[in-house]
């Protein structure tokens, strides 16, 4: 398998009254040698005139593959001020060396006008290649071109909107009456209405039999973004450089596209116990936000002889049904042994209804096993046919491997999703917590912050990593910040 091919090229020729346009469009496939890649189309038109096009990343091609595209434009009065025919080769460079494919040294060609072509050993080619299904989105074209030596009797799209679960057929069809250079050009158009995501596979039927693309194994597939949750727990205003900190924290909200956040150790000045809502550390990163966020918070007790400590939800989508309560023993508000949870429905579209929690609960010695027993059976209360999904959320104050720790995933009922989907990640070194209560310990997975979710959910997470490091936005607290994504099932 080379490492980069030439897959298709099409030269395309749009006559109008008073411009002619010419578009050259190609399609290539890319080794995954490596993350950080250079792929290009070095071209020369009828002037002989050699040229650098940069070719952009599109999506998986199989499961080692990538698909890359390029894509030019001339506009002229006349032809004559076209590129005209192409002559073009494709180039990678990456760590794993320099690599072409200049047709065993003849370059490619390409005719002016000449449509679609495939290269000699591509029977068939998918040509859409826009992964992301936008919001509102309720119809998608595919597009697939043949070559003409095929005598394709019939192209049908196999699909489906819920993995596979159930599935359908979609005749392609072909313009006849457009005379079309080069392969032959069949399309398709799938509802995708309310669906999160759509896959589909490509049969090709003529006399000789089938022909499939199912994109080596893997299907195509277009998607909607996926929930991007955070949680952070927030220190209780107790960092050097504090505001800056909260700007930081507001920046990667925005930047990642977060939907929604959990925070622990709200701060707002005490006040005499009356609160104040503008030196509020989650309002105040709120409304630093692009586009403020819904926001539900409450506060548990009394934080370093100074601010109401709590927790809190934000989201971009509505907040349903919220609640607050203690889970713990105590309800002193001078006691840091009264720990609050705030819980939350939300609605997310194409993706359906969750409940989300925010706590912060104590130590293990200091009442963890009745605390998470009380979210537990609060949290089991809110599930209903309509609602499947529960997120615990926050800083729990047990570290991974520990008694605490094995009370919560020993139950069978809840997964800790960073490690769902980093399965190295409880046998990593993740040294990120400063809390001195934690200074001692040499577990080799260093969390205390987790997102556990209901086994009978109906999502599934897709991704987890760290972040406020040294590496992305900086250290903002105490404790690093979590980034997952999630999907439906």
């Amino acid at each position: 398998m080379a490492n980069i091919q030439l897959l298709a090229v099409e030269n395309r020729l749009t006559r109008k009254k008073d411009a002619q346009q010419q578009v050259v469009h190609f399609l290539l496939a890319v080794n995954n040698l490596a993350y950080h890649k250079q792929v290009e189309v070095i071209w020369a038109g009828d002037d002989g005139v050699w040229h650098t096009l940069a070719a952009k990343y599109i999506g998986p091609r199989g499961e080692q593959q990538e698909f890359w595209r390029a894509r030019v434009t001339f506009s002229g009065k006349s032809v004559r001020t076209l590129a005209g025919n192409i002559s073009f080769s494709i180039h990678l460079r990456c760590d794993a060396g320099e690599f072409w494919d200049n047709n065993q040294g003849w370059n490619y060609q390409s005719r002016l006008g000449g449509g679609i072509t495939l290269t000699s050993d591509l029977p068939l080619q998918n040509l859409s290649f826009k992964p992301k299904l936008d919001d509102g989105q309720q119809y998608v074209q595919v597009k697939v071109a043949v070559d003409p030596a095929l005598h394709a009797e019939s192209l049908v799209l196999q699909w489906t909107g819920d993995n596979w679960r159930n599935s359908q057929q979609v005749k392609c069809h072909r313009n006849k009456r457009i005379r079309q250079q080069g392969a032959q050009l069949w399309t398709a158009r799938l509802k995708v209405a309310d669906l999160f995501a759509l896959q589909y596979s490509i049969c090709c039927k003529t006399r000789q039999g089938e022909i499939w693309d199912n994109n080596g194994g893997k299907n195509y597939c277009f998607s909607r973004e996926p929930l991007t949750l955070m949680i952070l727990n927030l220190h209780c205003y107790q960092e050097d450089k504090q505001d800056f900190k909260l700007s930081q924290i507001a920046k990667a909200i925005n930047e990642q596209d977060v939907d929604v956040v959990c925070f622990q150790e709200v701060a707002e000045y005490w006040n005499d116990g009356h609160g104040d809502w503008g030196s509020n550390s989650a309002n105040i990163i709120n409304q630093r936000l692009k586009q403020p966020m819904h926001l539900y918070t409450d506060w548990s007790h009394l934080g370093f002889d100074k601010y109401r400590e709590g927790v809190a939800i934000l989201s971009r989508y509505p907040l349903h049904h919220t609640q607050s309560q203690y889970v713990s023993d105590s309800q002193d508000a001078y006691s840091i042994h009264s720990r609050k949870v705030v819980k939350a429905r939300i609605e997310v579209p194409y993706i359906g209804a969750m409940n989300v929690f925010s706590a912060h609960l104590s130590w293990w010695e200091d009442g963890f096993k009745q605390q998470f027993q009380r979210l537990g059976e609060w949290a089991d209360s809110q599930i209903n046919d309509s609602v499947k999904t529960t997120l615990l959320c926050g800083d729990f104050n047990i570290a991974a491997g520990s008694v605490g720790y094995q009370l919560v995933v020993s139950s069978n009922q809840y997964e800790d999703q960073y490690l769902a989907a980093n399965h190295q990640g409880l046998f990593e070194k993740i040294f990120r917590v400063n809390d001195a209560h934690w200074g001692h310990s040499m577990a080799d997975d260093y969390r205390i912050d987790y997102v556990f979710m209901n086994k009978a959910s109906d999502l599934r997470v897709t991704s987890a990593r760290v972040i406020f490091t040294d590496s992305d936005y900086g250290q903002v607290s105490d404790h690093c910040g979590y980034l997952l994504t999630f999907e439906p099932k």
